[in-house]
């Protein structure tokens, strides 16, 4: 049964007051919160703040610099990534820039490239930022300018502001944290001078992270950390069929058992409230539960994919682009190519399991804890609990991984609904069991491409429809007969084809889905980058050689191609046994082409030796962020590529933990060759595209190196026999 979680976002209507704000937001005392804004009407007042929708810098009166950050940090790497931006353009140390969290308030800090809400995914964070962040440092180092010149009575021209320091003729100095309360009550600059960036000292230069010092003494706070004065612990137990609801429940062993302070009941299941956590979850298991099982119980993934199938025949198509009349092109073809991929259910798993703390007292609610979704989970709070958005708080932790589980904010209203039954703070935690078995998967998909290919062995024309489920229609309400931009994510294929129509077919295959990294990058991406592999080898062709031929007015997608074909050694002999497999995608405005050298080991598994990246993401904040991202995108990718699948028998999920869904282990892991290209463009997205490619680039090669064309994921040694 598909289940909807319906999400109350306040961002237009949030007031927090200024004291609440800075009590919620930065943990110094004294000093002055310094916003800033690309609107020139919004000036400083007397309180030394100034509401912004991008960026808040506050100034300690020790000097102390505190960016607000709007975006979560889950490893991605924007605690370092988002104040290099702010201490760029105030001439300070990356060192001395703290970092503190956003409190929910989507008109302050809403993303605007995903339509507003306060969330963080999408690869969006340095793309959203590149020139707010800098902006805002920039209006406020002029400010804190101008407020010298007017104490000093000097020309702006005459001072300079660096290392945390405004100085003047004569020896004159004073810092910023002397000069913020002066520099907050004067306008915003609209137009703040901005450096070129080939004058940047930060920006662009391989930087240490400033979380790994927390991360690896122990002091960095997730989610799973929290302690709060008089917490009590919860462990919940769900219906085994996602969507079930509880018809009866005998707790009277459970309420005996030690450290036991209450059992009750919420709509998704049945919680255990105690001492410690253990004590909980131990009493949890002697709950007796008799489940309504509802028609999700009908669900298995044979089926649905059976369906998902029948769908990308019969279905609606949405959303279609078409270039020329690609359908009469290839009915009148003799010569035509038509294949199916598929790709699996699969669970986000991030290593910290879904978590949150809950604190209901007298109609106000504190929320601390992981999510990738700050207003949503303020707004769908106040709503569950009937209590007013304004009189909930958010505090947001590290997050041990999100991959996109974290948008979905489950896991936070039932400890809210927890807390407020027990009138007690409460952590509620999942276990690993928990968390694998009620996701809101990635889901099937299917999809279907039809190629004319002409005298020179090139296609003429090529369609290409994808058949899923509506991720966004399930979390936003999009109408059914409305496209789904985010299941269009690289349909098209940058390969220079005269007649092309690309088009989706939404279909309900009954489970609830979630955004998964890299959305539909990488379904299809796999079937566009299998197939065009399909074409070459149809036309005796080089794979690469072929690509380039269909990139002629394509150079960022031709250099990368290029660099990564060289750098890999295509065309030269390789050890026995081993062949090479090549994709090239667009994502998130990052080109890149992977290049895969591959075995099969003795049990029929595919072994990823090594993996040849080549990225143009336009500038780039931190390169040294950017390889970590890319590395850890190609392992997500391999798992996803290799060994992992999501599979349901009356409606119950049959992986429960890592020994049936498992992790790429670090002796699996391939050696690395990335190479950043250098350019000037826009900056593009990191944190997913990598994640989409592995997977054509491995099947390519093993379709070099056996023969056999894997047209389906994941790509295990079963479906290579039986291929």
């Amino acid at each position: 049964m598909t289940q909807n979680t319906n999400i109350q976002t306040n961002g237009s209507t949030v007031a927090l007051s200024r004291r609440s704000l800075l009590k919620a937001s930065v943990v110094t005392t004294g000093g002055l919160l310094m916003g800033v804004s690309l609107s020139a009407s919004n000036k400083a007042d007397a309180a030394g703040l100034l509401h912004t929708p991008n960026a808040w810098v506050h100034i300690a009166d020790d000097n102390t610099i505190t960016l607000i950050s709007a975006k979560s940090e889950m490893g991605q790497g924007v605690y370092t990534s988002m104040p290099m931006l702010i201490a760029e353009e105030l001439n300070v140390d990356i060192k001395k820039i703290k970092v503190a969290f956003a409190p929910p308030d989507a008109k302050l800090y809403g993303n605007s490239l995903l339509g507003g809400p306060q969330v963080t995914g999408g690869s969006t964070s340095v793309r959203e930022n590149w020139e707010k962040l800098r902006i805002a440092g920039a209006q406020v180092r002029e400010m804190l300018l101008a407020a010298a010149s007017a104490k000093w009575n000097v020309p702006v021209a005459q001072l300079t502001a660096n290392d945390g320091v405004v100085k003047g003729p004569g020896s004159k100095l004073a810092t910023y944290g002397q000069l913020a309360d002066a520099a907050s009550k004067l306008p915003v600059p609209e137009k703040p001078f901005i450096k070129d960036p080939k004058d940047f000292k930060i920006v662009g230069k391989s930087t240490p992270r400033l979380d790994t010092p927390s991360k690896t003494n122990g002091t960095a706070e997730f989610g799973i950390d929290v302690v709060l004065p008089g917490m009590v612990y919860a462990a919940l137990e769900q219906c085994p069929v996602i969507g079930g609801t509880v018809k009866s429940v005998d707790s009277t062993a459970a309420k005996k058992m030690p450290g036991v302070v209450a059992v009750v009941q919420i709509p998704d299941g049945v919680a255990v409230v105690a001492d410690t956590w253990w004590h909980a979850n131990k009493a949890r298991k002697a709950l007796t539960i008799v489940w309504d099982e509802g028609i999700g119980a009908k669900l298995n993934s044979k089926s649905m994919m059976e369906g998902t199938r029948a769908a990308s025949v019969s279905g609606k198509s949405l959303g279609a682009v078409a270039v020329g009349k690609p359908i009469d092109v290839i009915a009148s073809s003799k010569d035509v190519i038509k294949a199916e991929y598929t790709t699996q259910l699969l669970s986000h798993s991030p290593l910290e399991p879904m978590n949150f703390t809950a604190h209901y007292k007298n109609g106000k609610v504190q929320l601390v804890g992981p999510t990738q979704w700050q207003d949503g989970a303020q707004g769908t709070v106040a709503k569950t609990l009937g209590v007013k958005p304004e009189d909930v708080t958010l505090r947001t932790t590290f997050l041990g991984g999100g991959f996109g589980r974290r948008i979905d904010i489950d896991f936070i209203i039932q400890a809210a609904q927890i807390s407020k039954a027990v009138n007690k703070p409460v952590k509620l935690l999942w276990t690993r069991e928990d968390d694998m078995t009620h996701d809101f998967y990635r889901p099937h998909s299917v999809n279907t491409l039809v190629a004319a290919i002409g005298a020179d062995g090139k296609p003429s024309a090529l369609t290409h429809r994808v058949t899923s489920q509506s991720i966004t229609g399930r979390l936003f309400g999009l109408p059914v007969d409305v496209a789904d931009p985010f299941m269009a994510e690289a349909l098209a294929p940058p390969y220079q084809i005269p007649a092309t129509q690309f088009d989706q077919v939404k279909f309900d295959a009954g489970l609830r889905v979630g955004y998964w990294r890299s959305v539909s990058h990488l379904m299809n991406t796999f079937a566009n980058e299998s197939f065009i592999d399909e074409l070459a080898k149809k036309a005796s062709a080089d794979p690469v050689a072929y690509r380039l031929a269909l990139l002629s007015d394509k150079p960022r997608f031709a250099n990368v191609l290029k660099t990564a074909a060289e750098k890999a050694g295509w065309g030269k002999p390789l050890a026995k046994g081993r062949a090479l497999g090549v994709a090239l995608m667009e994502g998130y405005d990052t080109f890149m082409a992977q290049v895969a050298e591959i075995s099969i080991q003795e049990d029929g598994n595919v072994r990823v030796h090594k993996v040849t990246a080549v990225a143009d993401l336009g500038y780039m904040v931190n390169p040294d962020t950017v390889v970590a991202q890319i590395q850890s995108s190609i392992v997500f990718g391999m798992g996803a590529a290799l060994m992992q699948e999501i599979t349901l028998q009356d409606g119950r999920v049959q992986q429960t933990n890592f020994h049936q869904f498992p992790l790429v282990r670090m002796n699996q892991s391939p050696e690395f060759d990335i190479t950043l290209v250098k350019s000037t463009e826009k900056p593009g997205g990191i944190g997913e595209p990598a994640t989409a490619l592995i997977s054509p680039a491995i099947a390519n090669a093993v379709a070099a190196l056996t023969g056999k064309r894997l047209r389906q994921l994941p790509m295990t040694a079963a479906v290579i026999k039986s291929a």
